[in-house]
């Protein structure tokens, strides 16, 4: 077994695994799915890169091979609007449980029956 087969298996399970939480009815679910998802992606521009062992990020004369940085700064990038945008879903997740009551992505409790605080003017 090869190490490509290997990390191509891990972010395919990475994605199965996000799409599946991203689609349950829980918005915990969603905001752990966009995780997996993100975490996915972000395996995915790193084996872009096709890394390389014990050599300079950039290209001088002295070398043959270098190691493209571009796949890591597009990483870091990823990692710090993935964290951005967690916290906003979280946030957002958070107020619309208090205000509906239930953590439902559709705003409906499990009997399907309306919340009787949800719709009342303040």
């Amino acid at each position: 077994m090869s190490v490509e087969f290997l990390v191509a298996s891990a972010i395919g399970v990475m994605t199965a695994a996000g799409i599946y939480l991203t689609l349950r009815g829980r918005t915990f679910s969603v905001v752990l799915g966009l995780a997996m998802l993100s975490y996915a992606i972000n395996a995915f521009l790193f084996s872009m890169g096709r890394l390389v062992i014990d050599q300079p990020p950039i290209w001088s004369a002295d070398t043959a091979t270098y190691t493209d940085p571009l796949p890591q700064a597009l990483v870091l990038t990823a990692i710090v609007i993935a964290f951005g945008m967690t916290a906003l879903v979280v946030v957002l997740a958070l107020r619309a449980y208090l205000e509906t009551g239930t953590d439902h992505v559709d705003g409906l409790p499990n009997d399907g029956e309306q919340h009787p605080d949800a719709g009342d003017e303040v």
